[in-house]
């Protein structure tokens, strides 16, 4: 068995579809597909490529946050033998909501980084996955993004065990050669890695291509070919990308109007007001809207504070002035009314080279509501 793909059907909530590849371009080489919970046996002969589309029926107890359903699917052909732990579900969205198994769903998450909690360094163990996603499950979340580029294989799936919905990301972000070929040869290959690898994943609904790009018609023709590549590889989830937004002239609307916007099904947006874009109070005077009638996800807010800094609620760099946007920022985004998720960032600090205030940063983005060595701060308990 060379690669397969195995979820509901598009717009199904009882029909399994997709396709098993088989090593070698031999017709008629029978597999068989197996579900021993579900009661299901299918068989299917492959096509000159080895190929062999699936698609039948099947009753199913659908993965959700609230029941992360995971059944063994056994895979048999002649010689060989595959076993995964696949979740069956649907995502879609239609008009201003998104849709989990055809009700609407919030997306509460968090951001994170594939940084190891404690010792430093990257996250690349399960142990890791489960310390940090077991903190966004504390954290009261039911979904994560993970920024800015696609995490070890661990995080999917400890995710998919834990019912916690992944946004997962290529590192398009900030400014790129648009016009060079290369480089979206680059961004196409770990587009197509990055599906290959979890598309059978129930856990992952959201496809992002890119974070922060400004605009410009290069950029767009760039990400609308990668949308189009994620459509042609993977057309049962959500595309998306955190895109731009700007202040209309009263500077207090802001305005989500970005070209891009007509081509992904989800918009992200990420904002700063409190911390790079005034002062806390501000916040309270910022009003939304957008262009297109589609669901928006915050995908990045907050503020930076070292744990154990204390200070009053005005003061920057302290616990009180993190704790202080926040409580300002739930107030504005309670107010959005096509608001469909809100992803702090982030979940724990991170190391950064761009980051070096003495005392202060270190040569870490302190902006995680949870330290390097896994201390919460007041800004956690606001998000709870």
């Amino acid at each position: 068995v060379q690669d397969y793909f195995i979820q509901l059907q598009k717009g199904s909530r009882d029909r399994i579809a997709g396709w098993v590849k088989l090593n070698g371009d031999k017709l008629n080489q029978r597999l068989t597909i197996r579900i021993p919970e579900a009661k299901i046996s299918k068989s299917f002969t492959t096509d000159a490529n080895g190929s062999a589309e699936i698609n039948f029926n099947a009753d199913l107890t659908l993965w959700s946050p609230d029941n992360p359903k995971l059944y063994e699917v056994i895979i048999e052909a002649e010689t060989d033998r595959l076993q995964d732990q696949i979740g069956f579900r649907s995502i879609e969205t239609r008009g201003g909501e998104i849709l989990l198994n055809g009700r609407p769903i919030f997306l509460r998450g968090v951001c994170i980084h594939e940084e190891a909690p404690f010792r430093g360094g990257r996250a690349y163990s399960r142990e890791d996955a489960m310390t940090l996603l077991g903190w966004a499950k504390e954290l009261g979340a039911n979904f994560v993004r993970l920024a800015h580029y696609p995490h070890n294989e661990f995080m999917v799936r400890e995710a998919d065990r834990l019912g916690i919905m992944v946004w997962s990301e290529i590192p398009v972000y900030w400014t790129i050669l648009w016009e060079n070929s290369a480089t979206l040869e680059n961004a196409g290959n770990q587009l197509r890695e990055m599906i290959a690898r979890d598309k059978n994943r129930a856990a992952v609904i959201i496809w992002s291509m890119a974070n922060e790009t400004p605009l410009g018609e290069a950029r767009l023709s760039f990400l609308r070919n990668l949308i189009e590549r994620a459509r042609n590889l993977d057309p049962s989830r959500l595309i998306s990308a955190a895109m731009e937004r700007h202040y209309l002239a009263d500077k207090t609307t802001q305005m989500i109007d970005d070209p891009l916007g007509a081509y992904v099904d989800v918009f992200g947006c990420n904002e700063y007001v409190g911390w790079y874009d005034g002062l806390p109070e501000k916040i309270d005077r910022v009003e939304w809207k957008m262009k297109y009638q589609k669901p928006l996800v915050m995908t990045e807010f907050g503020a930076e504070a070292p744990y154990g800094n204390h200070g009053d609620a005005l003061t920057r760099w302290t616990e009180e002035y993190q704790e202080n946007v926040y409580q300002h920022q739930v107030r504005m985004l309670k107010r959005i009314p096509f608001l469909r998720g809100t992803c702090p960032w982030i979940l724990m600090d991170f190391r950064s080279p761009r980051r070096p205030l003495t005392g202060i940063q270190d040569f870490h983005n302190r902006k995680g509501l949870i330290s390097d060595h896994g201390e919460k701060k007041k800004a956690f308990y606001v998000m709870q």
